[in-house]
């Protein structure tokens, strides 16, 4: 049996399992401050707790396997698990650093890490790599929290950086509500990696009796539908869990949900081409979102290899997004990065597979 992770416990869990209390402080600002992976390398503990703690417990539960790198600055890794299965993190580099006149920083780069919340997915979106592989498990809540530890400290981000995290990698979020719901909380605490619940975004294929959970919970994040379609029969070829959880539902679910005045809620639409890149579709979305503060993302579809699907051409994206703005409805085109490496959910871990056997 492999060892419990320390990354599994809260702060005040911590507290409660070390003593004296102000040794657990010590523990959490070497993970979090220091991003250390050893027992050993806490020399400000006393060395018969140090190898206490190495015996019973481990820090990081993960392992990069594998990375790939885009020209735009896109890191696609590879974790392997402790029990040997692979779940795919991605590092995106959203806006370069600025220097003023006088060489002084003007604005920091900005950084969004997807996240993966399961081993595999259980949702079989026919759009998605990922749903080959079916489901395996879910991730504890400091699987979660260690990929964005990971991927901070391979890139040299320093623990008080900021950077967003989006829930929208391998897995559905909401189906690993109670670990999501501890990993977003381990992020928040002011004396950890202080990730707001502002700066964490729950993307979610739609399953509405949880997104209410979720609004109950009061996590203070943001939520993003991965919509895709704007009637329930192209809804349901492309996602077919949309038969529990039909459109309707969603709409319902998202209008209850308690999100900051300022702030709108985000609908992911997936652009496939002549499926739904058409100005009929754009006109229903519009009827659609009606009376909800919406932003819409459009997103190219990230071509693989066997896929049934196909790019859009700019074009039409931009027709549909002018379509949206003139109509009232913020709308924005998501530009693919990582085009040059395997970026598209599920690709790094199929060519892995692929790539073993052969």
């Amino acid at each position: 049996m492999s060892k419990p992770c320390i990354l599994d416990y809260s702060k005040a869990e911590l507290t409660a399992l070390v003593k004296p209390s102000f040794r657990s402080k010590q523990i959490w600002g070497w993970i979090y401050h220091q991003y250390a992976t050893s027992f050993e390398t806490m020399q400000n503990l006393p060395k018969a707790m140090r190898e206490e703690l190495a015996q019973n417990y481990e820090i990081m539960p993960l392992k990069i396997a594998r990375k790939e790198c885009s020209t735009d600055g896109t890191i696609k890794y590879l974790f392997e698990l402790s029990d040997g299965k692979t779940i795919e993190t991605v590092w995106l580099k959203m806006k370069d650093e600025s220097i003023d006149e006088e060489g002084n920083v003007e604005n920091e780069a900005r950084y969004t890490v997807c996240v993966s919340t399961q081993v595999g997915c259980k949702v079989g979106c026919t759009f998605c790599l990922t749903a080959k592989g079916g489901f395996t498990r879910d991730l504890s809540a400091g699987e979660i929290v260690a990929q964005v530890l990971a991927v901070k400290s391979d890139n040299g981000l320093a623990a008080a950086k900021r950077l967003n995290i989006v829930y929208m990698g391998m897995g559905e979020p909401l189906d690993n509500l109670d670990n999501l719901a501890k990993a977003i909380t381990i992020f928040k605490d002011e004396e950890g990696l202080s990730i707001s619940g502002k700066r964490q975004t729950v993307s979610t294929s739609g399953l509405s009796s949880k997104i209410d959970k979720l609004g109950e919970m009061d996590l203070g994040v943001h939520i993003a539908i991965s919509l895709h379609a704007v009637d329930d029969e192209l809804r349901t070829e492309l996602i077919p869990m949309n038969k529990a959880y039909n459109i309707a539902s969603i709409i319902d679910a998202v209008k209850r949900f308690p999100i900051d005045t300022r702030k709108r809620v985000m609908f992911e639409y997936l652009v496939i081409k002549n499926k739904n890149d058409d100005l009929v579709s754009a006109k229903k979305l519009v009827k659609l979102l009606h009376g909800i503060k919406a932003k819409v993302n459009l997103i190219f579809f990230n071509p693989y290899e066997g896929s049934d699907y196909a790019r859009p051409s700019r074009g039409d994206m931009v027709k549909f997004q002018e379509y949206l703005t003139s109509h009232g409805v913020l709308c924005t085109i998501r530009d693919s990065k990582g085009l040059d490496i395997s970026a598209a959910c599920g690709q790094l871990k199929e060519k892995d597979l692929n790539e073993a056997v052969s």
